[in-house]
Parts: structure tokens; C-alpha cells; sequence
């Protein structure tokens, strides 16, 4: 039993070995690390004390060699790391050293399955590649297939191509294998003196002939596979090889009925040593699985992410490396007021498994950027408009933007950007006959509204599109109508009221679907080469969302404070994707959200029109002019 064991001081290769050294600095205290990492680097250390009664010996110089080749061939890819060597942060160390150098009494490895959550951003992308890479070209596995596997072919993709740009940064590698498919478009990489080859495969190849027989599966954001047919045709391949790897890599998810919470649940329990861990998953150390490494970021259960900053290194083992403590205070800021983002930054940040929905916008952030202006002082500017139309049961919402002006910001490189400001206010329609039932339904006071003037109520069980398209008619002697941004559902019918009327507005598509954008206008996009820019992309529901938000949270709009609007805001929520795109969930709304969702569709198209920013460097001197006796006036007169 775990309470009889008495564990070495060390081994002969702890001093040197980087697995042993991380897990001995996490367990004596040095390293912050959460309850599961601490299991797991509890649970190594015993095993180097008792893991021979169970046929299991530390290799640390197969370990050493590993570090070696990654440390020695392989270089990072992208961003501030493009072209430089990768260098094994200690956590890395832990993992790559407890995969390749745990062996059992005959030679062969001792993990056939690794499954490691952490928080977004910690270079387990990097690590996954390389670690494909290793054993495709440097395992000594004559034939291997390596596969990096997803639910879909787009997210298996990521990792696959996260491995090519990791070989074209490497010129030892360049020389020992062969691409298949152009730049960015590659779909195998072949190590030909070996007869092995590294490709992407999803969930669709089960669908194929023969089955893969893998020596290493790499699946990636295991909380988006929606069962496990992908990994269990991977692991039926496996009874081909000697020493195959399985390895999953994921954030943490929210569908507790999945895949992912599954496997999740079963790496916590092997490093605790226990089927039945405590709340605070206190150690035990039975062993249950030997074939299965564990490396699980988390929070202790006291910790509260949004208020103390020394528990963020237990969801994120590369702070200060690959992601910034400024970034983390930048999104638990965003935590706080939108709440929409909350659980999905606790998930992706700091690996908390989460299920419940929240609003999106804090009523803090709102108040903010509320006012009771009149639209009216915008007569004859610039507008743009979102229309959010529907049938008999959802309100009607037009909404306008106006820009206003210019505002400097600081940005995170220390220079002052001049950055637009704008007005925005909604106006809506719901059906006059349907009011009272509909206002019961809803739990919403439409009637107050409608006697207040901010909600219009024509007569008819369905709304009227002629009234709607009456206003953008009056709406286009009033202001001059830049862009009108709409979804499909419905728009042809408007479209027809407004024909009828003799009204003519430069229409642009916007869905509100959050997988879907809308192309750019032909006209905008040989506009953007005529001028040397970059050409535009189509509007989309996730950047306008973003737009929304970032405009509220940096007080660079002013909305006009209606009861529809404040309503609308406030019910509404979120979906997004394992990308962070978010957009409205109508479906998920606790009431009628259509004054937001136009107002999003207007703000994206009023920041997708070209604005010129101006930035002053961060380490400019701006001048201070001084004149003497009669300068002023003789500069004047030169004027």
C-alpha cells in the first residue's frame, strides 16, 4: 500500500535527468504545479523506487537522447520564436523524458497512451509535432506511420502543418525527408530510407479500406471529437507495432458526457493512484494503468483565477515563455466584464471544465458607454446600418453607426494610436396584434415600450416589412447611408419594399451564423488594390462580435440608452469554436436579442470601412515650441 512506501532520496541518474529533477522541484514546492501534475510527479518518483517489482525501469539516457534531438534538430515556426532552436521548458522535459524513457524488462516502452490538457497557448502543438517528427525519422521504426488525427480534417490539419513548418525550419530535416503537395498545401511527409511517412487523417478514413497501423497517433483538441471511433481505429492498428504511441493533447472541454471528460477522468485517477479520488485528489499511488501517462493542468479547488494571479502557472506550465502574464491580465480582464467570455477564457486559460452558460456583456461595462443623446444631431452624417429582420415571433431591429472622431489609445508596445469613435442607436418592429400575448410570453413589457416610443407596433399578426422599409427610405434623406449590412432571411421580401418605394442603398451581406462569412463586395476589393491594401474579407458574425466588444470595453461608442437595446444586451449569449469566434446563440438567449445582433452587423461594417490610424512611437519626443519677444507674430506673417 502507498502508506508503507518509503521513497529514495534519488536514483543514480536523478541528478541529471531533467524528468526526475521537474518532478522532484514540483513535489518539494519549487515549481508551482497543480493537484494532477503533483500526482503525476509523485507517482514518477515512486516508480523509480518500486516500479522494478512491476517489470519497469527508468532509461535516462534514452530520455537524454530525446531532449537531444529535439533540442539539437528541430526550431520553432511562427511568430517571435520564427526560426529559433526549441528549447525544453522543465514541464517538456517531464513529458518527453516519462514517454521515451520509461521502459519495460524487455526493451520496449513502457506508455502506450499519453493524454495531456493544458491551457491554450503552452506549445503542446509544437510538442505533438515533434514528437511525430521523432518518430518518423529518428525511432529506428522501419515503416512507421505517424498520423496526426482529428474529428475533422481541418483540426488535423493544424498539427500536421504545425510539423511542416517545423521541418522547413530545420535543415537537418530538410535533408532527410520529402513533401508531398506545395507549400502550405502539404499532405505527407515520407522518410524514405526508413519507408515511413507522417500525414494528417480524420474521422472519415474509417470509411477507407484498409485500416491505418500506426507507431505514433497524435490527436489533437481531443474536446472537439464527438466519440472515439477516430482513436479506437487508430488503436486496433496498434497490435502491428512493438512499441506504438497514442498521444492526445487537449484543452479542457465542457460536454461532460464526451470523449474527452472520459479520458480526462481516467488520466486523474491513474496519477492519484486511486478509482475513487477524494475533492482534493489526494495521492494514494495504487498503481492502475502502467500504460498510460498523465499530464492534467489544473486549479486546486480554493483557487479563484480571476482574482489571484499565483495559481496561473498550474494551468499554464509555460508562462513567462510561449504566454505572458500581461495577455492572462488582458483576458481575465475581459472575464470579468463580459461574462459571455467567462467560461470560455476558465476553460481555455485555466483548464477548468465548465457547462453553464452566461451573459454576454457585464451591466458594469454597459452603463459605460450609455447616453441619452438624440440621433437627430447626426443629421446628414455617414451611417451605417444592420438589419436583423424577422417573421411573426423575433422583433425587427434596424441599427445605426455614425462615426464621430478620433480618440488616442495606448497600445501594448508603449505608441499612442489615434482610433475612431462612434454613435449607435436601434430602432424596432414586432407584430401590433400579437403585442399583449407575445409581451406575456416573453416576459417583456412591449407595451411600455411601444407607449414610450422605443419599440413600434404596426397592426398585423406578422411584422410589416412596407414600415421597415418606409424608414430606411426616410432614414436615406436624413443621413447618408454608407453601407446597409444584412442576413439573407427575409431580405428579398424587403428588398421588393424597398424597389417599390424607388429606394436604392449600397447593400453587403452579413450572416449570423457563426462558421459562415459573407464574400466582400467586388467593388470594395478592387477599391482596396487600386489603393494598395491589403484586399478586404466578408462580413462575418464572430468579427463583428469582437468589434462590438472592443469598442464597448475601450468607451469608444456611445450608445444611445433605450430599453430595447439595454434588454437585448443583456440577454443575450454566446457560442464560439475551438478558435475563440464568437457569436449571438439566439437559441441561448434568456429574451429577444435582435437590437444586439444588429447592432453587431452595423459596427462590423462601419470597422471594415478603410480609417486611417496614426501612431506616434512609443519613444517619440514630442517637441515644445517656445517663442520670444515677436516671434509668434513675424512666424505668423511668414505664414
Amino acid at each position: 500500500m502507498a502508506a508503507t512506501k518509503t521513497r529514495r532520496k534519488s536514483s543514480s541518474a536523478a541528478p541529471t535527468d531533467r524528468a526526475t529533477q521537474y518532478a522532484e522541484d514540483v513535489v518539494a514546492g519549487r515549481v508551482v504545479a497543480g493537484p494532477h501534475v503533483r500526482n503525476a510527479c509523485r507517482r514518477h518518483l515512486d516508480d523509480l523506487t518500486f516500479g522494478s517489482d512491476r517489470g519497469l525501469r527508468f532509461d535516462a539516457d534514452a530520455a537524454a537522447a530525446v531532449y537531444a534531438w529535439f533540442e539539437g534538430v528541430l526550431k520553432l515556426s511562427e511568430g517571435q520564436f520564427e526560426g529559433k532552436p526549441l528549447v525544453l521548458h522543465p514541464s517538456q522535459s517531464f513529458i518527453l523524458g516519462s514517454l521515451f524513457g520509461w521502459k519495460r524488462d524487455d526493451g520496449t516502452r513502457r506508455f502506450r497512451r499519453a493524454y495531456i490538457e493544458q491551457g491554450k497557448g503552452n506549445g503542446k502543438s509544437p510538442l505533438a509535432g515533434g514528437i511525430g517528427l521523432y518518430g518518423l525519422t529518428a525511432d529506428g521504426e522501419g515503416g512507421a506511420q505517424i498520423y496526426a488525427a482529428a474529428a475533422k480534417k481541418e483540426q488535423a490539419a493544424i498539427l500536421f502543418q504545425d510539423a511542416c513548418k517545423m521541418v522547413r525550419q530545420s535543415p537537418a530535416l530538410l535533408k532527410r525527408v520529402a513533401f508531398s503537395g506545395g507549400v502550405g498545401r502539404e499532405f505527407n511527409i515520407a522518410h524514405h530510407v526508413s519507408g515511413s511517412f507522417f500525414r494528417p487523417i480524420s474521422k472519415d478514413a474509417g470509411k477507407t479500406g484498409s485500416g491505418p497501423r500506426p507507431h505514433f497517433a497524435l490527436c489533437d483538441e481531443v474536446h472537439e471529437h464527438p466519440d472515439r471511433s477516430i482513436m479506437e481505429m487508430l488503436e486496433r492498428g496498434f497490435k502491428f507495432r512493438r512499441q506504438p504511441l497514442l498521444l492526445m493533447i487537449t484543452n479542457s472541454g465542457s460536454d461532460r458526457n464526451s470523449v474527452c471528460w472520459e479520458e480526462h477522468q481516467h488520466a486523474v485517477k491513474v496519477v492519484a493512484g486511486t478509482a475513487s479520488p477524494d475533492d482534493e485528489f489526494t495521492y494514494v499511488g495504487e498503481p492502475l494503468d502502467d500504460t498510460t501517462f498523465s499530464f492534467v493542468c489544473a486549479l486546486d479547488k480554493s483557487d479563484d483565477p480571476l482574482e489571484d494571479p499565483s495559481c496561473w502557472p498550474k494551468a499554464n506550465p509555460l508562462l513567462g515563455v510561449t504566454i505572458t502574464e500581461d495577455y492572462l491580465a488582458g483576458v481575465v480582464k475581459q472575464a470579468k466584464q463580459i461574462p459571455g467570455r467567462l467560461n470560455g477564457i476558465l476553460r481555455l486559460h485555466f483548464c477548468q471544465w465548465t457547462a453553464s452558460d452566461k451573459a454576454w456583456m457585464s451591466t458594469a461595462a454597459l452603463q459605460a458607454v450609455l447616453d441619452d443623446f438624440d440621433p437627430a444631431e447626426h443629421a446628414g452624417a455617414d451611417v451605417y446600418m444592420g438589419a436583423d429582420l424577422s417573421g411573426s415571433k423575433d422583433l425587427t431591429a434596424l441599427a445605426f453607426v455614425v462615426p464621430t472622431g478620433m480618440v488616442e489609445r495606448k497600445g501594448e508596445d508603449g505608441s499612442i494610436k489615434m482610433l475612431p469613435t462612434y454613435d449607435a442607436w436601434v430602432e424596432a418592429w414586432t407584430p401590433g396584434d400579437t403585442l399583449g400575448e407575445r409581451a406575456l410570453r416573453d416576459q417583456a413589457p412591449y407595451d411600455v415600450w411601444v407607449e414610450q416610443g422605443w419599440l413600434n407596433a404596426p397592426p398585423g399578426p406578422q411584422i410589416r416589412l412596407d414600415f421597415v422599409a418606409a424608414r430606411i427610405a426616410q432614414a436615406n434623406t436624413e443621413y447618408v447611408i454608407k453601407t446597409l449590412a444584412y442576413d439573407r432571411y427575409v431580405y428579398s421580401k424587403l428588398r421588393e419594399e424597398l424597389d417599390e418605394l424607388g429606394v436604392a442603398v449600397r447593400e453587403v451581406a452579413h450572416p449570423q451564423a457563426g462558421h459562415k462569412r459573407a464574400r466582400a463586395p467586388d467593388e470594395d476589393i478592387d477599391e482596396a488594390r487600386r489603393a494598395g491594401r491589403e484586399p478586404p474579407q466578408g462580413l462575418w458574425m464572430p468579427g463583428s462580435v469582437a468589434a462590438l466588444e472592443s469598442l464597448i470595453l475601450d468607451g469608444r461608442i456611445r450608445l444611445q440608452r433605450s430599453p430595447v437595446l439595454i434588454s437585448a444586451c443583456m440577454s443575450a449569449a454566446v457560442e464560439s469554436d475551438p478558435l475563440e469566434n464568437r457569436w449571438f446563440a439566439k437559441r441561448k438567449a434568456t429574451n429577444r436579442v435582435d437590437a444586439v445582433v444588429a447592432l453587431a452587423m452595423a459596427v462590423g461594417a462601419a470597422t471594415s470601412a478603410p480609417v486611417e490610424e496614426s501612431t506616434i512611437p512609443a519613444d517619440y519626443d514630442i517637441p515644445v515650441w517656445t517663442f520670444g519677444a515677436g516671434t509668434a507674430a513675424e512666424e505668423a506673417t511668414d505664414a
